[in-house]
């Protein structure tokens, strides 16, 4: 039986895209602090060096010998670790014949130089990655030895493929590390995890999978790093969203650590996706604080809860901009969530301005019945006010329109939309409401009357939302049917759903793309988003 041992740090760490002397900093510091508690392995995720994803930087000539330069910088830092082994990500170009070609590597970094190096066989090339545009897969295995035990590196898509993880044990591979930069979405840790317990159970080697953690855009990389013993038994396990540095043991061949992570529910998952995207996407880019649009409706409530979460009450405003049509209940509920929360709160009615809107318009709109276009006034008008507020603070104006509403237009483009970050973008409007219960369970910030009152834009007398839209919960199932897994208008048709109500928001859908091109960017929690894994054309009569 092998008798030697190894003990493993496993970096889940927060990189900030292009930050490359930070990044370099981050990965020494871990290595530092590794050193000093005895592991001599130590893993950073997918890509650590640059962030991940790079995209077109990866063009660039600078940015690639950026990079190089600060390989050897690493190198030359890590060297102080005698006999430590760090496993870094970082793209790299190599010549093959008269071509030059940039693979996704890992490298190896051991007293003071690179050991080894592995580039990604499998590019991922579907929902919101697009590696194949940049990247030239690679084709070998990469085994190489640490204090005595052969370790075999693959990086994060090869694992779901068949090949790479199996070449690497018949390359005498003994542990196998995976380092990935595998973005959040609902269910997607029982995902990876059934993936990996597959291959270990063809390969009978223990494997280590290792995530990145951290806001990049849309994109919310969830960490919950783990570990399988040779059997495919889950042993450790990484807490989700947060950074950290975690040891394992390696000894006699297997993992011996069983340090697991309490399961959380669905809505705890999403709800801390969206405090950290918010986080991350505040403070990676300089914005000093957020600016909300309370309405006292169960939207914008949602969003000040995470904005608060993320950033502080001290950051954050909220402004009340009532109207002719906005209910008392709505100014007081406002009002009270933003006592509780403790943010700055001013209201600034937007009737005058309304009314002068709608004076000089009149000779135009003279004989016309009130319509959508007056409610987009009103909508316009506290979009203008928010981003003025904007401008001269710096603040961030986050919306708060839901991905159901994005999904059929029910918003107005420069008005409920104008913003820079839309934070419940991809949260359909059932999960709006349990996100609500959720947050309310750790304290009692959203007033109940909120949660429980009819859903209105406030924009003519006594508007609910089921005046133009189907039920919600019928909206909403439609949606991750036909938008979220692409599932034909004839099985909907076939599932039960009415014809009235699938023709209507297949429609509204199709017509309404030119809107959520022009939408700010949110937090991604879906498998499908409205965002940079859904790319329909504007202009199309096609509809199925």
């Amino acid at each position: 039986m092998n008798s030697t041992y190894l003990k493993v740090a496993l970096a889940q760490s927060n990189f900030i895209l292009g930050d490359l002397l930070g990044n370099c900093k981050k990965i020494v510091d871990d290595a530092r602090v590794a050193y000093e508690n005895g592991a001599r392995l130590l893993v950073t995720p997918e890509l650590s060096l640059t962030g991940y994803p790079p995209e077109d930087l990866l063009f660039r000539d600078a940015f690639i010998q950026a990079v190089n330069e600060h390989i050897d910088l690493l190198c030359k830092e890590l060297a102080q670790f005698k006999d430590l082994f760090v496993i870094v990500g970082h793209p790299s170009r190599i010549k093959n014949k008269s071509q030059v070609l940039l693979n996704n590597c890992v490298s190896v970094i051991s007293n003071g130089a690179v050991i080894a190096s592995y580039a990604k066989q499998f590019l991922p090339n579907s929902e919101v990655f697009d590696e194949v545009r940049y990247f030239s897969p690679g084709n070998q295995t990469c085994v190489f030895e640490a204090h005595g035990i052969k370790v075999g590196l693959i990086i994060c898509e090869d694992i779901w493929h068949e090949g790479p993880a199996q070449e690497a044990k018949k390359a005498g591979a003994e542990l196998l590390i995976i380092p990935n930069a595998s973005p959040f979405h609902m269910e997607k840790t029982y995902l990876r995890k059934d993936i990996l317990k597959k291959q270990i159970l063809d390969i009978q080697i223990p494997a280590i999978y290792v995530n990145l953690v951290g806001g990049q855009d849309e994109l919310v990389f969830d960490g919950a790093s783990f570990a399988m013993n040779s059997q495919g038994e889950l042993v450790d396990e990484a807490p989700q969203f947060i950074e950290q540095l975690r040891f394992l043991d390696f000894k006699n061949g297997d993992i011996l650590s069983s340090n697991l992570t309490p399961a959380k529910s669905t809505e705890q998952q999403v709800y801390e996706a969206l405090v950290l995207g918010v986080k991350d996407y505040l403070g990676k880019n300089g914005f000093p604080g957020a600016i909300i649009g309370l309405s006292g409706g169960v939207d914008s409530a949602l969003v000040l809860a995470i904005a608060v979460d993320a950033l502080g009450a001290d950051r954050v405003r909220a402004v009340m901009m009532p109207s002719r049509y906005t209910a008392d209940i709505s100014w007081i509920d406002a009002k009270d969530m933003a006592n509780r929360l403790g943010v700055q709160y001013d209201e600034m009615p937007i009737s005058p301005m309304f009314d002068a809107f709608e004076s000089s318009l009149s000779k135009e709109f003279a004989g016309l019945s009130p319509d959508a276009t007056e409610e987009n006034i009103q909508a316009r008008i506290r979009g203008t006010l928010l981003m003025a507020l904007s401008n001269k603070s710096g603040k961030i104006v986050l919306t708060t329109g839901n991905k159901s509403e994005m999904a059929v237009g029910y918003c107005t483009l420069y008005g409920d939309m104008a913003g820079g970050f839309a934070v419940i973008k991809d949260v359909v409007k059932t999960l709006v409401y349990r996100l609500c219960h959720y947050r309310n369970s750790i304290s009692p910030v959203i007033p109940k009357r909120i949660i429980t009152r009819a859903p209105s834009a406030e924009l003519r007398p006594d508007q609910k939302d089921q005046d133009s839209l189907p039920p919600y919960e019928v909206l909403d199932a439609i949606l991750e049917h036909y938008m979220e897994n692409d599932m034909p208008i004839e099985t909907l048709l076939s599932s039960g759903f009415s014809q009235a109500d699938v023709d209507k928001v297949t429609r509204l859908i199709k017509i309404n793309e030119y809107k959520r091109r022009q939408s700010p960017i949110g937090v991604r929690i879906t498998r499908r988003a409205f965002g940079r894994d859904w790319r329909y054309p504007i202009t199309s009569k096609f509809r199925a």
